[in-house]
């Protein structure tokens, strides 16, 4: 992204200032070793939530304030909305946080703690529990130098002391949610648990990742492996020497395989199973594009795509679910796309095998819950890939941009996210799709 650098220079800088144009930041993004955010922390209100965090977050020695104080700039702001029961209980927090915005540090994090808003509800808690994810979504839109803001909504009966809950506040503070913003996450149960080393989440894990010979795939492998997983990778024969390098680069093993095959899960047990004794995490990431209009489209083109997408993945879960060399907590993490939300033209196809990915994680969420497992979905928005630098220029140019963070994503960003959703600091978060996208609906 040359104009990123361009207007991250000293002139560059100063000429997209005076002709009013896009500036995006530099986004924070994870390295080992480095804090959880920069700065102090700036937790507002009084909600269990809030107490909860505080906590937690002293526990970890850093500076946490309740005020707006002085000349102090904070590099994180939790918002404990959790308890409201009318939409008027919004003004107080949602005015103290006007003030704190003004106080956040360049690539700064704001988390909101919120609560479901069932049918069941009373209209007014209801309406409250909504008017929470509504503020967020706005404050995403304003935050400036790279910051972002999310919300963590737990189930009703769980504390925010629950290991996912803390875990999801973590990862949003954190700079593996770089590209993420806007978007709820739903914990609905206590499972899971922190890690022992945060620097090493995955510890003794095995996982798979699949179409995992380059580009966001590779960053997967590349991810979990610095994570501390044994990663088998996986792709077609034709990508074998690709694949090859990949598994050398992360001390992993390799095998080339057509995951449309009948007994692709199979297939990939018995390797897990002989090369390191079981399976625990799996990332369904190989997926096709067959652009067309519908009105041109063939059935060569929508069958393929369906057969790589989705219909291989159920297939492969199935075997996964039936087989004692899959871990009874193991944990599925799947590549949606913003084109299965908003659709995308020319894409009837892609966005209907992306779709049925995030009704598929939906659904089987049950499955995977019933024996300590889960599984989760990730969707990508515009992220920088040799695909996506095979779009016409001006048609890049306004991808990139009409994020709320003004650019697009890397590949480690939807590996950082997919890394998060496969630890056991997420075990109890479940049948979820995770937005990738920088706050936009841009597809594929």
């Amino acid at each position: 992204d040359k104009y990123l650098e361009l207007v991250n220079a000293g002139l560059g800088r100063e000429l997209a200032s005076r002709l009013g144009l896009p500036q995006p930041s530099v986004l924070r993004r994870y390295q080992q070793g480095a804090p959880l955010f920069e700065g102090s922390a700036l937790v507002l209100g009084s909600s269990s939530g809030a107490e909860a965090l505080t906590a937690h977050l002293l526990g970890e020695g850093f500076d946490v304030r309740r005020h707006v104080d002085g000349s102090v700039t904070f590099g994180a702001l939790i918002l404990g909305l959790d308890e409201v029961t009318t939409p008027a209980d919004l003004s107080e927090i949602a005015l103290a946080a006007g003030e704190a915005l003004k106080k956040l540090r360049p690539n700064a994090r704001v988390v909101f703690l919120a609560r479901p808003a069932g049918a069941e509800l009373d209209p007014a808690v209801a309406a409250a529990r909504h008017g929470v994810i509504g503020m967020m979504r706005s404050v995403a839109h304003e935050m400036r130098f790279g910051g972002t803001a999310n919300a963590v909504v737990l189930s009703d009966g769980l504390e925010f002391t629950a290991p996912s809950a803390v875990g999801a506040v973590r990862f949003f503070l954190s700079g593996r949610s770089a590209y993420v913003s806007g978007q709820p996450l739903a914990v609905t149960s206590a499972s899971g648990h922190l890690p022992a080393d945060a620097s090493r989440p995955l510890e003794g894990k095995v996982a798979v990742v699949t179409g995992a010979a380059r580009g966001i795939g590779a960053s997967i492998a590349r991810t979990l492996r610095r994570d501390g997983a044994q990663v088998i990778v996986v792709d077609v024969p034709a990508a074998g020497e690709q694949l090859a390098a990949v598994a050398n680069e992360v001390c992993g093993t390799a095998l080339q395989l057509d995951i449309t095959a009948e007994d692709a899960g199979e297939r990939i047990l018995a390797h897990a199973r002989q090369r390191y004794g079981w399976l625990d995490i799996v990332v369904h990431n190989a997926g096709i594009t067959r652009d067309k209009l519908l009105a041109n489209m063939d059935a060569a083109r929508w069958d393929s795509v369906i057969a790589v997408n989705i219909e291989a993945q159920l297939r492969m879960n199935r075997a996964f679910l039936a087989s004692e060399w899959f871990a009874q907590d193991g944990r599925i993490v799947a590549l949606a796309s913003t084109s299965g939300i908003a659709g995308n033209r020319g894409q009837s196809n892609y966005a209907a095998s992306k779709a049925g990915v995030i009704g598929m994680v939906a659904s089987s969420s049950r499955l995977f819950e019933e024996r300590g497992g889960s599984i989760n979905a990730v969707a990508p928005g515009f992220i920088e890939t040799d695909m996506t630098a095979k779009i016409p220029f001006v048609t890049r140019e306004v991808a990139r941009r009409l994020a709320s963070l003004q650019q697009g994503g890397q590949p480690q960003d939807v590996a950082e996210a997919i890394a998060f959703l496969v630890s056991d600091q997420a075990g109890g978060i479940s049948g979820q799709t995770l937005r990738v996208c920088g706050q936009n609906l841009v597809g594929a």
